[in-house]
Formats: structure tokens, sequence, C-alpha cells
């Protein structure tokens, strides 16, 4: 399998994907870190692809959606965006309501914290 049949498989067979730099768990980098720190808050189950891992994924996931940097978030197979889009999504509440129409599962009461912390 190529790296773009790899991520395609990926964000086809998953919900919610985060492809950044670590894991959730361990995040390797700031921006990274913010946005799994976001959903892991809002209580989301997503997937994390380690780019680090693998330098074929890593360059990949950029060719594959024609965005320069990492981390990219994917719901439902479609891409969402990277740091600055997610966090802007979050305090707007657009992300809300992302989730809302491709059925995905998430804390509102989280969402509405995060709002209400950044005011």
């Amino acid at each position: 399998m190529t790296a773009a049949d790899i991520i395609r498989d990926t964000v086809t067979k998953n919900d919610v994907v985060l492809f950044m730099k670590g894991t959730k768990m361990m995040p390797q980098c700031g921006f990274s870190s913010k946005v799994a720190g976001v959903l892991n808050y809002m209580g989301v189950e997503f997937a994390d692809v380690n780019v680090l891992a693998d330098a074929d994924i890593r360059q990949g996931i950029k060719d594959f959606s024609d965005w320069p940097t990492i981390p990219q978030l994917y719901v439902k197979g479609e891409f969402v965006g990277g740091c600055d889009i997610v966090t802007e999504m979050t305090l707007s509440g657009e992300l809300d309501q992302l989730f809302e129409a491709k059925g995905v599962v998430y804390d509102k009461a989280a969402a509405e914290k995060i709002r209400e912390a950044n005011a």
C-alpha cells in the first residue's frame, strides 16, 4: 500500500482522525498538543496518527490534503484544518456544529467551558 492508500483507508475507517506529531497521549509539538487537547477535553473519540513515525505518511498527508502543515484534523473523511482553524472553529462553535452534523459524539458542556475560558 502507498502512503496515500494508507491515509485514505485511515480517514475512511475512523470518524475522527488527527494526523499529528507524536500521539494523543504524548504529543511532540505544541500545535499537535493543542488540537489533541481540545479533542480529548471535549471527549471526542479519535484516531491519532504519529507522522514522526513514518516519513512517507508525514509527506503523504501534506500531499493528500494539499495542506503544508501538521497537525491535520479529519472528520468523517473530510479535511477540517490545522491548529489555527480547529482553534477558531472551537471558539466560534463551528466545531460543535460540524460534530453534530456528522454525528460525532462530544461533550457540549466541555466545549462551552473552552469558550468561556477564552472569552
